[in-house]
C-alpha cells in the first residue's frame, strides 16, 4: 500500500482582475475520482492544505450540467461525503515528503489564488520533481507549479512537456476576459513546453515522474497513471 499525498488549495474565492471575488475552491470531479481510483487500488490518501485548513468545495463542480446530468451530479456529491480525509487534513507546511509515496494537486480556481504563490507547496513542489516520485497535477492545479523555483533560480518545471487547463476552456467557461493572468500563458512564459488537447476531452501528457491532465475529464486517466506508477 502506498500513501498519496493529497495538495488542495484552502482558498474559497478567486480574485478577478476588477477585485471581486469569484467563489471557488476544488473541483469536486478532480479530487474524488483519483480518491476512489487510488483507494479502490488499496492505496492511503492524505489531505493537505495551506495551514491545515478544510478545503472549500467550488459549488459549481456540484451542477447537473458538470456531471452529465443529476445523477452525476448526486453521485459525485456522495463520493464527496465518503471523502473524510477533506476534513481533517494536514497542514502543507508541516508535510515530510518522505512519508509519501506519491503526490497529487487537483484542480478548481483556488489554486490561482493560494497555490500560485505558496513558498511551501512550491518547496514541496521542487523536492517531489527532484524525487523522482509520481507528482500528478490536473487542471488549474498546475497554477502551483508557478511558485517552484529551481536550483538555477528559475521555474522547476521549466522545458518539462506538461498540459493544464487551457486559454480556449477558460474562455469558453466564460472567465478568461475576467481573469488577472490565465495559467497556460503563464506557464508557457515559465519556460513549460505547454501541450493541449480538444478542449474538455480526456488529456494527459507525461515527462519522467510528471503527469498532468487539462480538465476535469483528465482527472480519471490520470489517476488510472498514478495507480500504474505506484504498481
Amino acid at each position: 500500500m502506498a500513501k498519496i499525498l493529497f495538495v488542495v488549495t484552502g482558498a474559497d474565492h478567486w480574485t478577478l482582475a476588477d477585485g471581486t471575488k469569484h467563489p471557488t475552491g476544488f473541483w469536486a470531479e478532480e479530487a474524488v475520482t483519483p480518491y476512489e481510483t487510488l483507494t479502490a487500488a488499496g492505496h492511503e490518501v492524505v489531505v493537505a492544505t495551506p495551514g491545515g485548513v478544510v478545503p472549500t468545495v467550488d459549488r459549481g463542480s456540484l451542477a447537473p450540467e458538470f456531471n452529465g446530468g443529476q445523477e452525476g451530479a448526486d453521485r459525485v456529491a456522495a463520493a464527496l461525503d465518503a471523502f473524510e480525509e477533506l476534513l481533517r487534513p494536514v497542514a502543507l507546511e508541516d508535510v515530510d515528503l518522505d512519508a509519501y509515496d506519491a503526490v497529487f494537486y487537483p484542480g478548481g480556481h483556488g489554486p490561482m489564488e493560494d497555490l500560485a504563490v505558496n513558498e511551501a507547496s512550491g518547496l514541496l513542489l521542487t523536492a517531489a520533481l527532484a524525487s523522482g516520485k509520481p507528482l500528478g497535477v490536473v487542471c488549474h492545479g498546475p497554477a502551483a507549479l508557478l511558485a517552484a523555483t529551481g536550483p538555477d533560480g528559475g521555474n522547476a518545471f521549466a522545458g518539462y512537456r506538461l498540459t493544464g487547463f487551457t486559454n480556449t476552456e477558460e474562455t469558453q467557461a466564460g472567465l478568461a476576459e475576467k481573469a488577472k493572468w490565465l495559467l497556460q500563458d503563464r506557464l508557457v512564459a515559465a519556460g513549460a513546453e505547454f501541450q493541449e488537447g480538444e478542449p474538455w476531452a480526456p488529456f494527459i501528457i507525461t515527462d519522467r515522474n510528471l503527469i498532468t491532465g487539462q480538465n476535469p475529464a483528465s482527472s480519471a486517466p490520470l489517476a488510472d497513471e498514478l495507480v500504474n506508477r505506484l504498481g
